[in-house]
């Protein structure tokens, strides 16, 4: 769940057993990555930060709280699945569940959840934290699923900013879903790529074009990328969503609620007052 920037907490109600991370001479660029190479260097940059990214977040994130960004915007508060009661007996897919901390709360409401992720390391730190929740490790792109076997499905900035193709993750999750199913997925507000990725006053003032659709790649001294992020405009997530059959019924811009002081990579009070950091989209399949 959510982005991989870091927030200020340290601790989980469970430590895992950290493992000394590979060590990598990275350079930041723009450049193209299409849908194999970021696949590969995603799937190594959290096999190999799974660890750090569960200390720092693990107590924002709960062992069973299904929060959708680093704003703090709560499931039990945004009912964007539906009401919790109606969740019951519900067959439920996560994509980019991390350790399962969004599934662990939909089987607390009585629902079918299966948690998947492409990471083998995130789903070892959802299998330390414990619970009866179904995990799967693949590719959002080609879920090992029958069609119609989901009611929803949900992805807290799981997957879909680091495809790049989204249109065949949704249309696998519209394959995958139930007529009159629901689709709700988190990603970093598209506005904020036009913005440097600093929690403090540097991070309010445009530096690169909205237009720019060039994908932001970590690489190493040999090229090879270890991590990617797909920026799309908001129009582009629009046209991706109803190109792959959805219907957009919402879309969800939270406001930074005063009681959340913490500073999470670029996220922070002193942005998250002027800015929107995460676009919430809401889609039914027809």
């Amino acid at each position: 769940m959510t982005p991989r920037r870091r927030v200020g907490r340290k601790s989980t109600t469970r430590e895992p057993i950290i493992q000394e991370p590979e060590q990598f001479e990275l350079e930041a660029t723009r450049r193209t990555a299409g849908v194999t190479e970021s696949a590969r260097a995603n799937r190594g940059w959290w096999d190999r930060n799974a660890d750090e990214y569960q200390i720092e977040h693990g107590t924002f994130l709960g062992d069973d709280r299904f929060v959708w960004c680093p704003e703090g915007l709560d499931e039990v508060e945004a009912e964007l699945l539906g009401r919790p009661d109606d969740l019951k007996g519900k067959d439920v897919l996560e994509i980019g569940a991390g350790a399962a901390q969004c599934s662990r709360w939909l089987a607390g409401q009585g629902a079918r959840p299966v948690a998947l992720d492409l990471s083998h390391r995130q789903l070892q730190h959802a299998l330390r934290i414990g619970g009866s929740v179904p995990l799967v490790q693949a590719d959002a792109a080609v879920l090992p699923f029958r069609d119609a076997s989901f009611d929803l499905a949900c992805s807290a900035y799981g997957a879909l900013p680091f495809v790049a193709d989204p249109v065949l993750v949704l249309r696998e999750v519209h394959r995958v879903l139930r007529p009159g199913g629901r689709f709700v997925f988190s990603v970093t507000h598209p506005i904020r790529w036009a913005f440097p990725d600093e929690p403090g006053p540097e991070g309010l003032s445009v530096s690169a074009s909205y237009f720019d659709r060039t994908p932001y790649v970590e690489q190493d001294d040999e090229g090879r990328a270890v991590y990617v992020e797909h920026h799309r405009t908001l129009g582009d997530r629009v046209r991706d969503i109803t190109a792959s059959g959805f219907r957009l019924v919402d879309l969800v811009e939270p406001q930074w609620p005063a009681w959340n002081s913490s500073e999470w990579g670029g996220w922070s009070p002193l942005r998250g007052g002027l800015i929107p950091g995460t676009a919430i989209f809401v889609c039914e399949r027809g």
